[in-house]
């Protein structure tokens, strides 16, 4: 904050503000609050509902400020826009506390100047200024973004939860574009600046929209498919398969012992380790298999058009890695572990020599995991094929 505080203020001593500037700066302002009750809702509810880095829309605003006006009315706006934010959409939630607007709204200060050095640095008008601030803005933004993450919780970062994902950056870069031909609007044609208030509208609502679809079909502790969405996605693979009169494998994974993690370290390194296991499984299947949790410590991965065999194959290859799997966590006190040695027993079933139905190839692949945990525990055990042909009169 001190540097956001140091940089407006030497700005104000060394540039000067004429009116042209000054009703521009009021103008940005006055759009950016109008956008900003328009869409109070649904930053209410994204707010609540994100997890990692929140991406709102300041930057459509900050970008064509830092372009047109003085370096000390951009940190003017947006220390506006952040104080309209926090009394208007996120009063009352967790992520608007004092402190944490404060904090965002000095990254917008910082990054707001980085995009007015950039476009300056670029000695020129017109695209190459626009590029130039835009790129300036989304790396200053990401580096503090992700640096304050990091030091929230230095144990549980990870580049994804601080840097976030490539839809979080590709959102950030979409509205700089917007923010980029914004800047074009405001110097040719002020008054079409207007016309930017609904196409993000429908931004903000789209991406609040498929937050609501990833909550409602997602495991959230596991980031998989949940049991219900996992099902659905079975029965259109059996559906498919037997048009097509192809096969799928499915694989049953349980961890063993996994409630002796949860007595012995506490139900959160217990959560970590159901993470850590859930990126093994997604990494060791193919981007179109169905790959779900069924509660507690039960996985499951649906492998369209693999034989049985291949199927073992690849549950070899999950076992192998769990085992070698270390994750570091902490117990219930605050204690640093690092629980390491565990494994996993898992059935392997097919469709259609093992059940012509998702329950039945499912109980199958069930079967096979109690006979792996009966015969020693951490192993694959594929099903035996219970159903046989009819005999011929």
């Amino acid at each position: 904050m001190a540097a956001a505080v140091a940089l407006t203020a030497a700005s104000t001593l060394l540039f000067s503000v004429d009116l042209a500037q000054l009703r521009l700066f009021v103008l940005i302002t006055g759009l950016a609050i109008v956008q900003t009750e328009v869409t109070r809702r649904i930053e209410r509810q994204r707010r609540m509902l994100s997890h990692g880095p929140h991406i709102n829309v300041t930057s459509v605003w900050l970008l064509p400020a830092a372009l047109l006006v003085p370096p000390q009315l951009v940190a003017a706006l947006a220390v506006v826009l952040y104080a309209y934010l926090a009394l208007r959409s996120w009063h009352g939630i967790g992520p608007g506390e004092a402190h944490r607007v404060a904090a965002n709204a000095t990254t917008m200060v910082l990054s707001g100047f980085g995009a007015a050095l950039a476009g300056h640095l670029a000695g020129a008008h017109g695209v190459s200024a626009v590029a130039a601030a835009a790129l300036g803005y989304f790396l200053v933004n990401t580096a503090l973004t992700g640096l304050g993450l990091y030091l929230a919780d230095p144990a549980k970062a990870t580049p994804t939860s601080c840097l976030g994902t490539m839809d979080d950056n590709l959102l950030e870069a979409s509205i700089l574009c917007v923010g980029g031909l914004l800047t074009m609007v405001l110097t040719n044609e002020p008054l079409l600046s207007l016309l930017v208030i609904l196409p993000l509208y429908i931004l903000q609502r789209s991406v609040l929209i498929k937050r609501l679809e990833e909550l409602a079909t997602t495991d959230q502790k596991t980031q998989l498919l949940n049991a219900t969405t996992w099902q659905d996605g079975a029965q259109r693979e059996i559906s498919r398969a037997e048009r097509e009169h192809s096969s799928f494998g499915a694989l049953m994974i349980d961890l063993d012992h996994f409630k002796h993690i949860n007595d012995d370290f506490g139900h959160l390194a217990g959560d970590d380790v159901l993470k850590a296991v859930a990126a093994v499984v997604k990494q060791e299947t193919r981007a179109h298999d169905l790959v779900g949790r069924f509660g507690g410590e039960e996985f499951v991965a649906l492998l369209p058009a693999t034989s049985k065999e291949d199927a073992i194959v690849t549950a070899e290859r999950i076992r192998q890695r769990i085992s070698e799997l270390v994750v570091p966590t902490r117990t219930n006190e605050g204690q640093a572990v690092a629980i390491e040695r565990r494994t996993a027993s898992i059935g392997v079933a097919a469709f259609p020599m093992d059940g012509s139905s998702v329950e039945e190839v499912m109980s199958a692949a069930d079967a096979a995991v109690y006979v792996a945990k009966d015969t020693g525990r951490n192993r694959v055990v594929g099903s035996a094929v219970k159903r046989t042909l009819a005999s011929v009169a």
